[in-house]
């Protein structure tokens, strides 16, 4: 090969998409940012169902859902919209700080 030949082989060369980066690999982990959602929703949903289970429980143990004709009953509507507490982070730190029930 000559040095004429060579200097176009490489001109030809140099004009060949580099293979490397020709495809776009994407490096971010779909997988894991997949789960890390899915455990944030799943978290999500357990802090709501122990709000409400909270909210219900401390009804309970105030009596806030006495039904007005039969005294030792519970009304079940009361118990479905009652708001014993101010705030929902009130019953998710109670749930929490104490997690064996009272005797």
């Amino acid at each position: 090969m000559t040095d004429r030949e060579k200097n176009i082989m490489q001109a030809y060369d140099a004009l060949a998409p580099d293979e490397k980066k020709l495809f776009s690999v994407s490096n971010v982990n779909h997988l894991a940012w997949s789960l890390v959602i899915v455990l944030v929703l799943l978290l999500g949903w357990f802090a709501a169902a122990l709000v409400n289970a909270e909210n219900q429980r401390h009804a309970l143990m105030t009596r806030q859902c006495q039904d007005r004709v039969f005294k030792e009953e519970v009304d079940k509507t009361c118990l479905l919209n009652v708001r014993s507490r101010e705030h929902w982070w009130q019953h998710v730190s109670y749930a929490l700080s104490h997690l064996s029930p009272s005797r």
